[in-house]
Formats: C-alpha cells, sequence, structure tokens
C-alpha cells in the first residue's frame, strides 16, 4: 500500500520550569500511514502521544527525526508539507464561535484562496452530507457540540488534504450523535479517498472505525498492529475457568509463578480462575495444576474481550505481545 504520512525516529524534550529538569516526552517515535486507511493513534495521558500529534501538525518542531507527509519532508518544505493534513484539535478550537455555519465555511474557504463562488456547490454538498443544511445560518455557539464537531470535520474536509487528523472527535457527544460521527468518517474515508488519522479514549470507537493501531507509551510505540489481529490474539489467549474446588496453597503459588496475569475468586461452593495464556499448549501446565489436588474443572470458556481491555494490558504491560509492524 502507498504510504501518505512517515513517521521517523522523531524525539523532543521538555525542560520543566521550576526544577528545570529535561523531559524526554517523545524518544524515537517511528510508524507509516497508508493512504486510505483510518489509523488509531492512542496512549495514556503522558505517553507523548499529544506531542507526536502537535509535532505532525507543525504546532511543535522535533528536536531530531523527521516527519514526511505526502511524499514532502516537513523539514525542509514546511508549508507545502502541510498543505497536505488538516487537523480537528479537541474543542472544536479551528472554529468561530460568532460565525454562523455557512459563514465559518465560506471563511475557511477563503484562507484557503477560495471564493465563495468558487465553493458555493463543494460547501452546500458538504452541509447536506454533514446534516448542517438546516443549520447553516444559526450561530456555532448556539449549536449543539454534535453539530459543532460535524462542522469542524467539515472545515477539514473544505481543505482538500489528503490526511485529516481528528483528536477526540466524539469527546462529549451523545450515544446517536456519535454513531452518526463514526458513519461520516467512515463515509470521508470510503467517498473521498481521505486517510484518517484519529487519537481517542473512546476505546469502542476505535474498534468500530481503525483498521490499524498505533499504541504510544513512555515515548515509545509499543505497538503497531491491525485491531482485528490483536483482537483475535487475545480472545485467543483469554479464558475463564469455573471449578468445583477452591485451590489450595500450592495451587495458588504455581499459579502466580506460572502465570503472572490472571485473576482468582472464590466461595463456598465454587471457585473462578481468569486467566492469559502467552501460548495456547500453557493449557496443558495448567491443567498439571489443577491435578495436583484433583481440583474439578466444571466450564472452560473463551473470554469475549474489547479493544479498551487489550490497550490497557498493553500500555499496563500485562502482555507478552510484542511490537509488530503491520503491512
Amino acid at each position: 500500500m502507498e504510504t501518505i504520512l512517515e513517521v521517523n525516529q522523531l524525539r523532543k524534550t521538555y525542560k520543566k520550569r521550576k526544577t528545570k529538569e529535561v523531559v524526554q516526552a517523545v524518544n524515537g517515535i517511528s510508524f507509516k500511514v497508508n493512504r486510505g486507511e483510518i489509523l488509531g493513534l492512542l496512549g495514556p495521558n503522558g505517553a507523548g502521544k499529544t506531542t507526536t500529534i502537535k509535532m505532525i501538525c507543525g504546532l511543535l518542531t522535533p528536536d531530531d527525526g523527521a516527519i514526511v507527509i505526502n511524499g514532502v519532508d516537513q523539514h525542509k518544505k514546511r508549508l507545502k508539507a502541510l498543505r497536505h493534513i488538516s487537523a480537528v484539535l479537541e474543542g472544536n478550537r479551528n472554529l468561530y464561535w460568532r460565525l454562523s455555519v455557512l459563514e465559518n465555511l465560506e471563511y475557511f474557504a477563503g484562507n484557503r484562496g477560495s471564493s465563495r463562488k468558487e465553493v458555493a456547490a463543494i460547501i452546500d454538498d458538504l452541509l447536506i452530507k454533514f446534516k448542517l443544511k438546516e443549520k447553516e445560518n444559526e450561530l456555532v455557539n448556539r449549536l449543539s457540540r454534535g453539530m459543532q464537531q460535524k462542522l469542524a470535520i467539515a472545515v477539514a474536509m473544505l481543505a482538500e488534504s489528503e490526511v485529516i487528523l481528528l483528536d477526540e472527535p466524539t469527546l462529549g457527544l451523545d450515544v446517536e450523535t456519535g454513531y452518526e460521527v463514526r458513519e461520516i468518517l467512515k463515509a470521508i474515508v470510503r467517498q473521498y479517498n481521505r486517510t484518517i488519522i484519529i487519537s481517542s479514549h473512546d476505546m469502542d470507537v476505535i474498534q468500530d472505525i481503525c483498521e490499524r493501531t498505533v499504541i504510544i507509551n513512555q515515548g515509545n510505540v509499543v505497538t503497531d498492529d491491525r485491531v482485528e489481529n490483536l483482537l483475535k490474539l487475545f480472545e485467543v489467549r483469554s479464558y475463564a475457568v469455573t471449578l468445583g474446588n477452591q485451590l489450595d496453597e500450592q495451587q495458588k503459588q504455581l499459579l502466580t509463578e506460572k502465570f503472572p496475569f490472571h485473576l482468582y475468586t472464590e466461595d463456598s461452593l465454587q471457585s473462578t480462575l481468569e486467566i492469559d495464556l502467552a501460548k495456547s499448549d500453557e493449557i496443558y501446565d495448567l491443567f498439571d495444576i489443577l491435578k495436583l489436588a484433583s481440583t474439578p474443572v466444571e466450564a472452560i470458556d473463551r473470554k469475549s474481550v474489547n479493544f479498551e481491555q487489550i490497550f490497557m494490558k498493553i500500555v499496563k504491560g500485562e502482555t507478552s505481545h510484542a511490537l509488530t509492524q503491520s503491512s
């Protein structure tokens, strides 16, 4: 597949204001984004994700490394490179609240050198597709948060840039509007052949619309893989085992040594073991431990996992899943 964005060995340090301590926010981050895909760029607070986003958008200058957008090196030809990317920051900060919906679209089109007449048909098409036509003369500060978010994405579409970077596009939206925004993003890729990079803490959104995800933690990329691959991987490894008796102390100790990532609960009638297996044949090690006290096994069920659980396991280091580079 054709690469539309390449991030290569980005590094960025800060100095704390009071202590002057040097903090390595980003430490050699590299990844690629393919044309026409929706990529999830994720990371916990303080992981270096926001700094990476700001460097890609040109809001921060890297200490080292390169960003290439549509074949243009951002360091060598900054303005030319940034013409290929539009960003919608969290909080709809790219809108003028005292202008109407239509005026915002016309204003930002004018910033790009287009007259009202030239973009009239394009704007009308966007208003219809984003279901904003009835609100075109409404001031932005009177719109619901969902409509503001849709308008912000429509403004980014006006730029006709190949890459759109969205920071928390569904934050604070009601369920219905959140799903509407998801469908809009899918349509943008499908109908307009755009590429979307989405940063969000809403893992349901990532699981629903992203093909691939890059997870950043402690200034490094810790996972780069397709979402479906991660879901399959963790689903195969996660099991819930219902036992007829409680485990004895020796069994509990052996479980802790062999399977550091497990949860054990018990009551007077039965006990339950939730366990992640790094390899499929580790199930036999589990049976050997249960056999020591002839502990009866009443049921073994493969656990259903969602992407939020996977994300938490990866950033907490509760997995042996190695970093993979998706093709």
